[in-house]
């Protein structure tokens, strides 16, 4: 029973000794310091991003917009809805993602309710529209 007891007490020492050790220090390049740094407040300058929406539908008839974004808010209420007027178009698009492969999974799901739907390319949204897509 001892000699147990002081094989998990030098077993648990041990083991606390290795997690201790695992202090990594990363040496970097002045320069590469200085362009990261450089990257990184052009990026939190950036008032908007580039990215990925579904388009659902398009209308000249702006009542109709009305009543289709409330039908696909009422089913969807998770996902943003917004439009955007191209005259004489007032088109419905939904989601907002950084890459298109997470608006396709998206695309998949919508296509047989909306089966006019397609993926459109938005560099002007906001960044903080990226966050909560599912």
């Amino acid at each position: 029973m001892l000699r147990l007891l002081l094989f998990a007490a030098g077993f648990v020492c041990v083991s606390f000794s290795a997690i201790a050790q695992n202090n990594v220090v990363v040496k970097e390049d002045p320069i590469i310091a200085q362009m990261m740094d450089r990257y990184t407040q052009n990026n939190k300058a950036r008032k908007t991003v580039d990215g990925w929406r579904v388009q659902i539908f398009a209308t000249p008839d702006r009542q109709s917009l009305d009543r289709s974004i409330q039908s696909f808010q009422y089913r969807y209420p998770n996902l943003s809805a917004d439009w955007v007027h191209h005259n004489p178009y007032y088109k419905i698009r939904v989601g907002a993602f950084a890459s298109k492969l997470e608006a396709l999974r998206l695309l998949h799901i919508l296509k047989p309710e909306y089966s006019g739907a397609y993926l459109v390319a938005d560099n002007q949204m906001r960044p903080a529209e990226l966050l909560g897509n599912y």
